[in-house]
């Protein structure tokens, strides 16, 4: 959502892109209204999945008041777990093609010619927030905003945990079961 506003130029977009340039978290106010703004269209109306939405508590309350407005159930929630170290790896070696948007990542999947773009030879970048400097601050600003709401989501039994440092196929099996048993 936040790339989709930024790369279309909406307010809410130029807003969140000077931010997220600097490697820091997009203000409540602003995630909260892209989320109900995306989540408010027809594409969504059967279900929707959010990556790293909630971060806080007073987002996820923000989110019940979007969801109840809409007549929408509480959230499914599913916290991929995985080592800081390794979580500064993966993001670190991730690099994409200005082009055609295709992700690569240096360590995991790499380009079939270090440095340019398999689909159309575009030298790759790495985006600021990729950088280790600005995903060690994400990855505080995680631990003292956003570990808390494994409580909140805890108490309303929708909370579930997956091993993430497995392989894709690993981690699509164990979302399956607990989409299926929901």
């Amino acid at each position: 959502m936040f790339r989709e506003n930024v790369e279309k130029g909406t307010p809410l977009g130029r807003k969140a892109k000077t931010v997220m340039d600097a490697g820091d978290l997009v203000s409540d106010e602003i995630v909260n209204e892209m989320v109900r703004e995306r989540i408010s269209r027809p594409d969504c109306a059967r279900g929707f999945l959010l990556d790293g939405y909630p971060r806080t508590l007073p987002q996820a309350h923000a989110l019940e008041e979007i969801l109840q407005r809409e007549g929408r159930p509480t959230p499914l929630v599913v916290d991929l777990k995985v080592g800081y170290d390794v979580i500064v790896a993966r993001l670190a070696g991730r690099r994409i093609c200005p082009a055609c948007h295709r992700t690569y990542n240096l360590n995991l999947q790499p380009p079939a010619k270090a440095g340019v773009c398999d689909e159309d030879g575009t030298p790759l970048q790495q985006r600021a927030d990729d950088r280790e400097e600005a995903i060690r601050g994400r990855l505080s600003a995680y631990e003292a905003q956003t570990s808390p709401l494994e409580d909140f989501y805890r108490g309303q039994g929708r909370f579930h945990e997956i091993n993430a440092d497995q392989s894709p196929e690993q981690i699509t099996v164990a979302l399956s079961r607990i989409f299926d048993a929901s």
